[in-house]
């Protein structure tokens, strides 16, 4: 009987712990549902609140968008994304669509001055790569040239094209288009990328021949400055008033800074400096050219002038498989060529070139050297020297006032030389011996009987040489050469016909001091009697303010009204 109610209590008990064990399971699986409810509850209002919170967000950033392109555009808001399309064209000037004329016209914006845009290049979500992602943040600005663009595309010109996208541009390139009110520039700090900008005559107004073309200027851009066949690119470091301004109507200050020394060398010519008295070597490859620079001060024309001196430009060949031409020129001819110079050597090795009072066109400035390869490369040394006359006058002097005092002569009639009387039968039988006498029309040079034979005539123009010089001496003066305006002529009449006649010789024009192509004549009859070129005649069109009354008249007729109005002389 014990036996059986300790069974059943145990019994009991066991069946009891069950239930507990069942209901605290119960109690446990009812909490954690209720807390997952929980935890789903609040990420539904976490997602919930950031949505409302990225909402808000959007909407402020948007608003203030809006309040700063208000802002910016003095009360115009004008945004648009457009297709990005180049089109060959000097300066910063773009094409839009006519569609936002009608939208910039409406709200005004013409009656605020020039148009000015910020033109950002949108991000794609396409391009993934973080360095063409950091390329869609550049940034530049832009004036408008004409509203003639497609719909949904704004034209773009090179200097444009080349600040936004200076690495390869992407498949669909987008660009924002916002209109801004920018201020008139007051400074501006620019530095060369390439060397040899500061080489060019009055490099300032080739800079702001080039600036004219643009309306705007932005810090970080790289700016495209063309002079001749020449072509410079100069970074904008820092700006004033601020880093994006307006250069319309505006007097800004420039200053231009030496080159980056940190940038690649290019295929473009330099100028290398030469001092006076001291050697430079080089080496220099057939078809190719060398330029160095030397500069004739006051002090020293001084002496030139007086004809107590002369300037000796020596070149010596280090190897005989090679020869060069030798070239000189002044500026604003920067670099000479065999088609435009100012003096030349085309002797066969080592030659020398001198200059002294009598050679026109010299006189105090810069200079330049180009020594072109000939033939094979060719080692050498240059050199630029101020020789000195005076002692080489007084020993003239002397030797012909000694002959001048011996008047007892008598003519060779085979050397044609006077000879004193007392010697002449010796010299005569001695003189028909051993010299001949070169028969060519207008020459008469005695030559020794061994030299006979390596005298000869260039049958073109009748010059003598050694024999070993013809066939240059007609390479260099005989071969017809190509102008680039179509023109076929020997050297010396295309020397001269580049430096006076040539529509596409570059020229000084007077007006803007840049180096530019002379063209045509001018077109107006006023203007060619002035003797202004096709360049002349339209840079001259240009008003300024007369500096005794204000009043603005044009560049080309600012001389006749200083001396109708004011009787300046």
């Amino acid at each position: 009987m014990d036996f059986e109610l300790r069974r059943a209590r145990e019994k009991l008990e066991q069946e009891q712990r069950e239930r507990k064990l069942k209901a605290k399971l119960k109690l446990d699986r009812e909490k954690k549902a209720k807390q997952e409810a929980i935890r789903q509850r609040e990420a539904i209002e976490a997602v919930q609140r950031a949505r409302r919170l990225d909402a808000a967000e959007a909407q402020a950033k948007a608003t203030q968008q809006i309040e700063e392109e208000l802002l910016a555009g003095r009360g115009v808001a004008f945004s648009r994304v457009l297709e990005a399309v180049p089109y060959e064209g000097a300066g910063d000037k773009i094409k839009l669509p006519p569609s936002c004329f009608t939208e910039l016209s409406d709200q005004g914006a013409f009656d605020k001055g020039p148009l000015h845009f910020r033109l950002s290049v949108v991000h794609q979500s396409s391009l993934s790569d973080l360095k063409d992602a950091e390329q869609n943040k550049r940034t530049t600005h832009a004036g408008v040239l004409e509203f003639t663009a497609d719909d949904g595309v704004v034209g773009l010109p090179s200097h444009i094209w080349s600040n936004l996208y200076p690495a390869v541009s992407p498949m669909v390139p987008m660009v924002e288009v916002c209109y801004v009110w920018l201020q008139k520039g007051t400074y501006a700090k620019l530095q060369p990328v390439e060397a040899g900008f500061s080489d060019i005559p009055n490099h300032k107004a080739v800079l702001e021949t080039s600036l004219r073309q643009h309306a705007t200027l932005s810090e970080g851009d790289v700016l495209t400055v063309n002079h001749g066949v020449l072509t410079y690119h100069l970074r904008v470091l820092e700006l004033k008033p601020s880093s994006s301004v307006s250069v319309l109507e505006t007097d800004i200050e420039v200053d231009v800074i030496g080159a980056d020394p940190t940038a690649e060398s290019t295929s473009q010519p330099v100028l290398q400096p030469l001092e006076l008295g001291k050697l430079d070597s080089g080496v220099v490859a057939e078809g190719s050219y060398v330029y160095y620079k030397f500069q004739i001060g006051d002090d020293v024309w001084g002496k030139i002038s007086s004809g107590d001196a002369e300037v000796e430009v020596k070149i010596e060949s280090e190897n005989q498989d090679g020869d060069t031409d030798l070239y000189v020129s002044r500026h604003p001819l920067l670099f000479p060529t065999q088609h435009q110079h100012g003096w030349s050597s085309h002797d066969i090795g080592s030659k020398a070139l001198v200059l002294n009072s009598r050679d026109l066109g010299l006189g105090p400035g810069t200079y330049s050297i180009g020594i072109y390869g000939f033939k094979g490369t060719t080692k050498y040394k240059v050199s630029v020297s101020i020789r000195d006359k005076s002692n080489l006058k007084i020993g003239q002097q002397a030797v012909s006032s000694t002959l001048s005092a011996d008047g007892d002569t008598v003519e060779c009639q085979n050397c044609k030389h006077y000879i004193p009387s007392r010697s002449i039968a010796l010299h005569e039988a001695y003189c028909r011996r051993h010299n001949i006498i070169c028969q060519h029309t207008g020459c008469g040079v005695v030559l020794r009987r061994d030299e006979v034979e390596n005298h000869v005539h260039c049958e073109e123009c009748g010059l003598a040489f050694q024999k070993e010089e013809i066939e240059k001496h007609k390479k260099v003066f005989h071969v017809p050469l190509n102008c680039p305006c179509g023109i076929v002529l020997e050297k010396e009449k295309m020397v001269q016909h580049q430096s006076v006649e040539c529509p596409l010789r570059l020229v000084t024009c007077r007006f803007c001091g840049d180096m530019v192509q002379a063209g045509t004549s001018a077109a107006d009859v006023r203007d060619r009697l002035r003797g202004l070129t096709q360049h002349e005649s339209v840079c001259g069109s240009r008003t300024a303010p007369c500096d005794s009354c204000g009043r603005s008249v044009m560049l080309k007729d600012m001389d006749i009204h200083q001396v109708a109005v004011h009787q300046k002389n």
